[in-house]
């Protein structure tokens, strides 16, 4: 009866020769295969880029003889918070435009504490980071000046910038964008918005305007 079955052939080599294949299959005693570097490992000679430093730009000086607020208001007497014309105050109500229908001033004022702003939830915010205040409302405006797209940068563009603040351009009672100007406060120079309308500087002239 004939099957398909046969019986495995088995290798007769030697016990020598068997060992001999193996070690020179394992390499050099001790060797290992070399490690692959990760994908995202950074080689010695390159370095990551220090980010660039960011230092805040100067507030805009407050009108003479106005700040600090609380040497006249001491936040120890009673409060009116109720929206009205002030009988004072004339050089900021005069211009305020800055939804005059629905704010006033302790809207962003703390009552209780003239030398700061405050939040909607009562926190309290100084006039340095009075940003906070403008994210409330203009959250993309925020959103896009912390990104550099909004607002104004000056500087190295590798180095060292300085970020204008909100109110280096924009008058907080008056914050239509009308131009900006430079003063000297304690021998610095600061940034601060204009009431006047920016006026634009004539064009550049033309190549054929330039030949004799």
């Amino acid at each position: 009866m004939r099957t398909s079955w046969f019986p495995r052939r088995t290798s007769r080599l030697p016990g020598a020769a068997l060992l001999a294949l193996a070690l020179v299959g394992a390499g050099p005693a001790g060797a290992s295969e070399p490690k692959a570097r990760p994908a995202d490992a950074a080689s010695p000679e390159k370095k990551a880029a220090a980010p660039a430093e960011l230092v805040q730009a100067l507030s805009p000086p407050f009108t003479e003889g106005i700040f600090p607020c609380s040497g006249c208001h001491d936040g120890k007497d009673k409060v009116n918070t109720a929206r009205r014309e002030l009988g004072f105050h004339e050089e900021q109500q005069s211009i305020f435009a800055h939804d005059a229908e629905h704010r006033w001033c302790l809207d962003c004022h703390d009552a209780r504490n003239r030398d700061q702003l405050h939040l909607t939830n009562g926190d309290l915010v100084p006039f340095t980071e009075s940003y906070r205040l403008c994210g409330q409302c203009h959250g993309d405006k925020l959103r896009d000046w912390r990104a550099g797209v909004h607002g104004k940068r000056i500087g190295n563009w590798n180095g060292v910038k300085t970020y204008f603040l909100c109110v280096n351009c924009h008058n907080p009672h008056a914050p239509l964008f009308k131009g900006e100007k430079e003063v000297v406060v304690n021998g610095r120079k600061v940034v601060m918005p204009t009431l006047e309308k920016i006026k634009p500087e004539p064009r550049p002239r033309r190549p054929e305007e330039m030949r004799p």
